[in-house]
């Protein structure tokens, strides 16, 4: 889909019929998303089903793929759809009906870098997200076999596959990153 007449409001992106997952709203304009490959979802699954798992358990917040967020980046109407999106039970609003995008700005979004992007790419997309109030970002790097964790006022931390995420935003949950990246049936 391609739009060059107008920009975009953010009710008219949210508005579409077509699916909002495979597009981004970033300036007014639809940027397709990548698609993703086996090793991006299959990574991508692990971490929602540990993620999710620690939801259920605790019933602290909820997490979701392919997401829409809708923010302010540089004060115009931004909606990215992280792989991943964590949001307290305390930032969703009693009266939410569960339709739509993210009720909130969230706790925890996760990118997964594809093929086509960079490290470097997805660090200024976390300095917009953290800009934009989400207070952490775990960027995965399937190449790396890696997870850089993004936090507003405290420098980048990577992790490595033989480390593990730790994070006190989600307590007692604790993630070895080498099971991020394990093949099928390790």
């Amino acid at each position: 889909m391609s739009r060059t007449a107008s920009k975009l409001s953010l009710q008219e992106f949210l508005d579409l019929s077509e699916s909002n997952d495979q597009f981004e709203l970033v300036d007014g304009e639809l940027i397709p998303k990548m698609a993703p490959t086996s090793p991006h979802s299959r990574t991508q699954k692990r971490l929602l089903r540990l993620i999710d798992d620690w939801c259920e358990q605790t019933a602290q917040g909820e997490v979701n793929p392919e997401w829409t967020v809708a923010l302010k980046r540089n004060g115009v109407d931004w909606a990215p759809v992280p792989d991943l999106t964590y949001i307290s039970s305390n930032r969703i609003p009693a009266d939410w009906d569960g339709e739509g995008p993210c009720p909130g700005i969230p706790e925890l979004v996760v990118e997964i870098i594809s093929p086509g992007q960079t490290f470097g790419g997805m660090t200024e997309k976390s300095t917009d997200y953290l800009l934009a109030g989400v207070d952490r970002l775990w960027v995965v790097d399937l190449k790396a076999k890696s997870v850089s964790v993004f936090r507003a006022g405290h420098l980048p931390q990577t992790i490595w596959s033989n480390g593990s995420i730790s994070d006190p935003l989600l307590p007692q949950l604790v993630l070895p990153v080498s099971r991020l990246f394990a093949r099928r049936g390790e």
